[in-house]
């Protein structure tokens, strides 16, 4: 029996779910620092086919009101949007080159579960 993540319709990114549905802005960027430019890419070129789609399904609910059987398809949506500037201007690289050392930045609300809507508190 397989375990499905994803809603149906979505067969085909579902290998890459348990690796990219990330609940947080820290999981998805460690993720994309330790990931290879050709995983990136791979997982790039397969959400790239389907981002629409996505973004349609997971629009039909008010934010905030997200199922939980749609919200590794959103997370996987934002893991998207985080890696796309890595495979369009920097060829795969994981790494932000020729900048700041990026390890050097701490997001304030990077731990917080973006799937609930809430903007975090200062």
């Amino acid at each position: 029996m397989t375990n499905h993540m994803l809603p149906p319709g979505f067969e085909d990114i579902e290998p890459f779910a348990a690796d990219w549905a990330l609940d947080t802005q820290d999981e998805r960027y460690v993720k994309r620092r330790n990931s290879s430019a050709e995983e990136i890419r791979s997982f790039y070129d397969a959400m790239l086919r389907h981002i629409e789609k996505i973004l349609d399904e997971v629009d039909r609910f008010p934010i905030g009101t997200l199922p939980e059987s749609h919200r590794p398809l959103y997370a996987m949506a934002l893991s998207l949007a985080e890696i796309a500037p890595h495979v369009e201007l920097y060829r795969g690289n994981p790494l932000v080159p020729y900048s700041f050392e990026e390890g050097r930045m701490r997001s304030w609300h990077g731990d917080q579960p973006t799937w609930q809507g809430k903007r975090p508190s200062p």
